[in-house]
């Protein structure tokens, strides 16, 4: 590693350990909905269009709200409205409205079919200020992956590319099935004036579990990540990696910053049923209690042990691992329910060399 390198990981490992102690909340999801309108292959949620959860109705989240508001700032918290598809509720503009007039700044994450002309103008005007469109490849491999949506989901990135303002950015959840098309798909977006995309791999959870196609092998994985290392470097489009785990070398390469998990640390999770947890990306069972029996800034305050304390993890492969100080046991998306590693990128990486 480079010196740069390491005084960055070093500097990240002291950010964490103070976040560990610390916990400022800064983002708060709301998973409001399980219901939505497509029914993706990789769906880590499982989400349908009739869910056997009903929505979370909006009072009982503005109650959550109400507590944060007695430990920070709302100012200095993000709400992000997710699903299942936010887009689906037929009050998400009543709910974007009531979290602004709280003083939180708001956004969502959508797979944009709803996202019409008339919609984005509502959204903007009960106060959004960022969101996130999941594109998965040109139309054979979008589609593929999330059923006919290609053509609506495209209408509604052309419409973010004349909206001023608004901070936003493309997810794309790379497999094999597009895995070889992704240079076509930089220079498309790139063609149409998206600024921002972010990639997602897919990791086995949800109904993920049951395609194989969804993931990359060790050498593909490599390749990705070289692919986004180049793309940052020629500048045409802002392309970062999402929070995979800690990637050796790759670090400060493929991303803004160094890695860190901040699940619990600076993230919380309100999912549908209530349960309190760190964030939406979890999907084994780390609830650290729920808003309907529990008051959130007191689960927040002393809760999340599991989290902020990760010494736990430090067993099996984790224990003989030179990179335990940087990585802490990677991100807890990738853990089972009893702390059981499910995958590990770093590893896919030092295996494929």
């Amino acid at each position: 590693m480079r010196t740069r390198q390491l005084i960055d990981l070093e500097n990240t490992r002291r950010e964490r350990r103070w976040l560990e102690k610390n916990h400022p909340l800064r983002q708060l999801f709301w998973e409001c909905t399980l219901r939505c309108n497509l029914s993706c292959r990789h769906c880590g949620s499982d989400c349908r269009k009739i869910s056997a959860t009903p929505d979370m109705p909006l009072d009982h989240f503005l109650k959550v709200l109400d507590d944060v508001a007695t430990m920070t700032a709302p100012n200095r918290v993000l709400v992000n409205t997710v699903g299942g598809e936010p887009l689906v509720r037929p009050d998400i503009v009543e709910c974007g409205k009531a979290i602004t007039d709280r003083g939180f700044s708001w956004g969502t994450v959508t797979n944009g079919v709803l996202l019409t002309e008339d919609m984005l103008s509502k959204l903007l005007d009960a106060g959004l200020r960022t969101i996130a469109v999941s594109l998965d490849g040109l139309e054979a491999e979008h589609n593929w992956l999330r059923g006919n949506s290609f053509d609506a989901t495209i209408s509604s990135v052309k419409l973010l590319v004349r909206t001023k303002g608004l901070l936003w950015d493309i997810i794309t959840c790379v497999s094999q099935r597009n895995f070889s098309t992704l240079p076509q798909l930089k220079q498309y977006l790139i063609d149409i004036g998206v600024k921002k995309w972010r990639i997602f791999t897919i990791f086995p959870q949800g109904r993920a579990k049951l395609n194989s196609e969804l993931f990359l092998s060790p050498e593909q994985y490599v390749e990705l990540m070289d692919f986004i290392v180049e793309t940052r470097k020629q500048g045409d489009i802002d392309l970062s990696y999402s929070c995979e785990g800690f990637l050796g070398d790759y670090e400060g390469e493929v991303r803004s910053h160094i890695y860190r998990c901040d699940a619990g640390t600076m993230t919380a999770s309100v999912l549908a049923n209530g349960d309190i947890s760190g964030c939406m990306s979890i999907r084994s069972h780390y609830a650290q209690g729920n808003i309907y029996r529990d008051s959130f800034s007191d689960v927040w305050n002393n809760r999340f042990e599991q989290m902020r304390n990760r010494r736990w993890l430090k067993r099996d492969e984790c224990a003989r691992c030179k990179a335990w100080d940087w990585c802490a046991g990677g991100p807890f998306h990738l853990r089972g329910d009893e702390g059981e590693m499910l995958h590990c990128n770093y590893l896919t990486i030092c295996k494929s060399r």
